[in-house]
C-alpha cells in the first residue's frame, strides 16, 4: 500500500462528500421557499441511507468477485469482510481497499441525491425514502458492476468511463425521467411562474460542486499520479469551457446571460469530463466541455416541448451531459494520455472504442429507466410516491419536516 496514494484517495472521497451538501445548496436555491428544505433534506437523507446499504451489501455486490456473466459482484466483502485483502481485478493499485470502498460510496451517494432534483415540491419524504433505497439496490449497484468493477461485463468489453459518466450522470438522468413520469407534473407547471427564490444560494452550490469535482475525477486515478493530474486540469478546462458556451447559447437565443446558466454550464462541462478526464488531452477538453454547454443548454428547453416536469433539469444537464462525454471520448481517447485507456478514432483506433462507448450509453439509458419506472410505479401504488394537492400547496417543508426555511414564513401557500 502506497500511503501518498491512500490519502490522495481519502481527500478525494472528503471532496465528493462536499459535494452533496452543495448541490443541496444548489438546488435549494433553485425552488420556491416553501420548499427548500424539503429538496435539501433529499440530499441529506442519501447520505444517511446510502452510506449504510453501501456498507451492509452494496460495495460487495458492486466490486465482490464476479459470480459470472459480469452482471453482479459476489459476498466476499458483505458488511465489508475481507477488507485487507486485494480487490479483485484492481492490479498495480497500491490504495488500501477500504479507501477505495468509501471513495465509491461517495459517488453512489451523490448519484442517489442527484435524483431528487427532478422531485420538487411533489414527493413524499417517505415515498422517496423507499424508492431510493430500492432503486441503490436494484439499479445503482448493478450499474457500478458493469462499469467500474474490472469483472464488469462493460468493463470487459473495454469500455471506458474514468468517473461515472454512465454509472453517475446517465444513470441520474434517465432515473429522473422514469420517476418524473410516475410522478407527474407540479400544480401549476408550465403555466405559472417557480423561478428560484435564491439565485446567489443556486451560485455557492455550484462553486462547491465545482470543488469538490476534482477530487471525483482526479480521485479516480486512485493514486497520486500523472493521470491524476490530467484529470484535474481537464476537469476545470471542461468546467470553463461550459460555462462559456451556455452563455453564448443565451446570447444567441434570448439575448441574456444569466448567473444561472453560467453555474449550470459549467455543472454541464463537468459533466461531460467526467468519463473521459484521465483518458484525453487538454485541447480535447475544452470541446467536450463546450459542446456539452451547448447540448445542455439546448436540452432543458425540451422538457416544455414535451411536457415532462423535470424540475431542476437532471436530464438536460447530467443525463444529456453524459451522453456527450461517453461519446466523445470514443473521438477523441489517447493512450499517450493513459496507457491503461484505449485510442480513440482521432488517435487512430478506428470505430472499435465509440462502438463500446455508444453501447455503454444505450445499454445504460435502457437498463436504469425501464428499473426506475417500475420501481417507481411500486412505489407509488403501495405506500404512495406524490403528496395530495393540499400539502403540495401548503409546501413540502411544512407538511413533510414541520419546519420553515426562513422566519417569515407562515403556513398556507407562501411562495406559490
Amino acid at each position: 500500500m502506497s500511503s501518498g496514494d491512500t490519502a490522495w484517495v481519502l481527500i478525494s472521497a472528503a471532496l465528493v462528500l462536499f459535494m452533496t451538501p452543495g448541490l443541496a445548496l444548489f438546488y435549494g436555491g433553485m425552488v420556491r421557499p416553501k420548499g427548500v428544505l424539503a429538496v435539501m433534506m433529499l440530499s441529506f437523507i442519501c447520505m444517511g441511507i446510502i452510506t449504510v446499504l453501501w456498507a451492509v451489501f452494496g460495495f460487495s455486490l458492486s466490486f465482490g468477485h464476479d459470480i459470472g456473466g459480469g452482471l453482479l459482484g459476489g459476498l466476499h466483502n458483505l458488511g465489508l469482510r475481507n477488507m485487507t485483502q486485494p480487490l479483485s481485478g484492481f492490479h498495480g493499485v497500491h490504495v488500501s481497499p477500504m479507501a477505495i470502498m468509501v471513495f465509491q460510496m461517495m459517488f453512489a451517494i451523490i448519484t442517489a441525491a442527484l435524483i431528487s432534483g427532478g422531485t420538487v415540491d411533489r414527493v413524499r419524504f417517505v415515498g422517496f425514502v423507499v424508492f431510493i433505497a430500492l432503486w441503490f439496490t436494484l439499479v445503482y449497484v448493478p450499474l457500478a458492476h458493469w462499469v467500474f468493477s474490472p469483472g464488469g461485463w462493460l468493463a470487459q468489453r473495454g469500455v471506458l468511463d474514468f468517473a461515472g459518466g454512465t454509472v453517475v450522470e446517465i444513470n441520474s438522468g434517465f432515473s429522473t425521467l422514469a420517476i418524473v413520469m410516475v410522478l407527474g407534473r407540479r400544480r401549476g407547471w408550465p403555466r405559472e411562474s417557480m423561478q428560484p427564490h435564491s439565485v446567489p444560494l443556486t451560485l455557492l452550490g455550484a462553486g462547491i460542486l465545482w470543488f469538490g469535482w476534482f477530487g471525483f475525477n482526479a480521485g479516480s486515478a486512485l493514486g497520486a499520479n500523472s493521470v491524476a493530474v490530467s484529470a484535474f486540469v481537464n476537469t476545470q478546462l471542461a468546467a470553463a469551457a461550459g460555462l462559456l458556451m451556455w452563455l453564448v447559447f443565451e446570447a444567441f437565443k434570448e439575448h441574456v446571460a444569466t448567473t444561472l446558466g453560467a453555474a449550470t454550464g459549467a455543472v454541464a462541462g463537468m459533466v461531460a469530463i467526467t468519463p473521459c478526464a484521465g483518458y484525453i488531452g487538454p485541447m480535447a477538453s475544452l470541446v467536450v466541455g463546450g459542446a456539452a454547454g451547448l447540448a445542455c443548454a439546448f436540452a432543458v428547453r425540451l422538457k416544455f416541448r414535451y411536457g415532462y416536469d423535470d424540475s431542476l433539469d437532471v436530464l438536460g444537464v447530467h443525463g444529456v451531459g453524459g451522453i456527450v462525454g461517453m461519446l466523445l471520448l470514443g473521438f477523441f481517447a489517447a493512450r499517450s494520455i493513459n496507457p491503461s485507456g484505449a485510442n480513440g478514432l482521432f488517435s487512430g483506433g478506428g470505430f472499435h472504442l465509440l462502438a463500446n462507448q455508444a453501447l455503454a450509453t444505450v445499454a445504460s439509458i435502457g437498463f436504469c429507466f425501464t428499473v426506475t419506472y417500475l420501481i417507481a410505479q411500486a412505489v407509488d401504488r403501495t405506500i404512495g410516491l406524490r403528496v395530495t394537492p393540499e400539502q403540495e400547496f401548503q409546501g413540502l417543508d411544512l407538511t413533510q419536516h414541520a419546519e420553515a426555511a426562513y422566519s417569515t414564513m407562515t403556513g398556507g401557500g407562501v411562495g406559490r
